[in-house]
């Protein structure tokens, strides 16, 4: 259960970020960067924050569940685990939202993969340290 509370937790917060910064990239903002517009990004951050959990919440859990799967694939450590939920959650995101622009080349493959990227390995790679259990050694 703490895996799918680190996902939710994590994945929206993180990927609503990187997916607002996608954007603003992308549509030529950041041509000449102030302070100014720096901050103007994270008062935008803090707005859309509530629609990022409200939209991704659900890719979240569902990266959670292959986490999860793949926990209980006797082959597969958990660093193998954290690149196969990234690169999962980097095809993902990049299908979802890189249709979304008429662009076409590796900066939009590699900005509108990168919001479903790494929020899943961070959720993982926390999954890993805090929600998985510990061997209990005999003393």
């Amino acid at each position: 259960m703490k895996r799918y509370l680190i996902f939710a937790a994590v994945g929206p917060f993180l990927g609503g970020f990187l997916l607002l910064f996608a954007t603003t990239y992308a549509s030529g903002y950041w041509a000449q960067t102030s302070a100014a517009e720096v901050a103007k990004l994270f008062v935008v951050f803090g707005k859309t924050l509530q629609f990022a959990y409200l939209f991704g919440i659900v890719p979240a859990l569902m990266m959670a569940a292959v986490d999860d799967i793949l926990f209980h694939v006797r082959g597969i450590n958990w660093v193998a685990r954290m690149l196969i939920v990234g690169g999962i959650a980097f095809a993902t995101a990049l299908l979802i939202y890189g249709g979304l622009r008429t662009d076409t080349g590796a900066l939009q493959v590699i900005l509108y993969g990168l919001p479903g990227l790494i929020p899943a390995m961070v959720a993982s790679w926390l999954s890993h340290r805090y929600a998985e259990p510990r061997p209990v050694s005999a003393a």
